[in-house]
């Protein structure tokens, strides 16, 4: 089975910075490319960031500059920094294992003007 945890979420004023955390099966995190999703209210689920398992990364137009994605393979742990949060980056996120059907129940991020 694949399980994955997303934490970290809240509420910040916008410039503010939070650090996102999904904990993954040990098997799914170190063949699988990972990415980091969002989905806001009335909207379609977006892509924000990938990387590879060999660290190669990737950033939507609209997070590049403010947000990091990373991992660590000893803690099977996808990480996304995010800095400068504006109110438009208020959305649920989810970590998703890329080319499978895997899903966690994602985290609230919320960005106050």
């Amino acid at each position: 089975q694949v399980q994955l945890v997303e934490s970290g979420g809240g509420l910040v004023q916008a410039g503010g910075s939070l650090r996102l955390s999904c904990a993954a099966s040990g098997s799914i995190f170190s063949i699988k490319p990972m990415g980091w999703y969002r989905q806001a209210p009335g909207k379609q689920r977006e892509l924000v960031a990938t990387i590879t398992g060999a660290g190669s990364t990737n950033y939507a137009d609209s997070v590049k500059g403010r947000f990091a994605i990373s991992r660590d393979g000893t803690k099977n742990t996808l990480y996304l920094q995010m800095n400068s949060l504006k109110p438009e980056d208020t959305a649920v996120y989810y970590c998703h294992p890329l080319g499978t059907g895997f899903w966690g129940q994602g985290t609230q991020v919320t960005v106050s003007s």
